[in-house]
């Protein structure tokens, strides 16, 4: 007993470092050195970030042929290009367009995107065609009976390249109690399922509707 109990021991010192890289790459998946630590528009919203993640992928389309998929992001809206059979298992109601809808481009400051019915960010910033950013924050009232534990911000960031441009989105989470990070790790790594995939889904729409 004793020996198999030094060999697990043993082999979970050995994961450490294992789940540790790993956790690091999902969280800048797709992304630059440069970009990792490069300011972006909303970083101001989230000034002493405890947890960031920032990631990117390649668009061969302008920004200008990016920006209206972006600001068409939201339940009841155009959805989150991601898997939407995932979302709907919670009974999110995710329905991704496959086309830019005249009526989801009139999105300014102080609007709200929804992540599901009863809980939705506000848009922080709205600069097309350069970025989208969206925040939320934890209630003033501490007697708020359904209250949101961190502060969070959502930025997606078009940056014109020689072929297109590139699209890098960054999270912003800052704990307002020591427990957040148990839940908010966790949630980093759905996070990463749902961006890398709703990543390429943008890609896909804005380079079949610019061809």
């Amino acid at each position: 007993m004793s020996r198999r109990l030094l060999v697990a021991g043993a082999a979970t010192v050995a994961l450490v470092p294992v789940v540790r890289a790993c956790h690091r790459r999902q969280l800048t998946w797709g992304s630059t050195p440069p970009e990792q630590v490069t300011s972006l528009p909303g970083d101001g919203l989230v000034p002493l970030a405890d947890l960031a993640a920032t990631r990117a992928i390649d668009v061969a389309a302008p920004p200008e042929a990016v920006f209206p998929w972006l600001v068409q992001l939201g339940q009841g809206r155009g959805g989150f290009y991601s898997y939407d059979a995932l979302e709907n298992l919670a009974g999110l109601g995710i329905h991704s367009a496959d086309r830019i809808e005249e009526r989801w481009q009139d999105l300014a400051v102080g609007d709200q995107v929804h992540l599901a019915e009863d809980f939705a960010l506000d848009v922080a910033i709205c600069d097309p065609p350069h970025a989208l950013v969206l925040h939320g924050q934890s209630p003033a009232d501490p007697d708020d009976a359904d209250p949101v534990p961190f502060t969070f911000s959502w930025a997606f960031v078009l940056r014109p390249t020689e072929s297109g441009c590139r699209l890098v989105v960054r999270e912003r989470y800052a704990y307002q109690a020591g427990w957040v990070g148990r839940l908010v790790v966790p949630v980093s790594w759905v996070s990463f399922l749902m961006t890398e995939r709703m990543l390429r889904g943008i890609r896909d729409r804005a380079e079949s509707a610019a061809a």
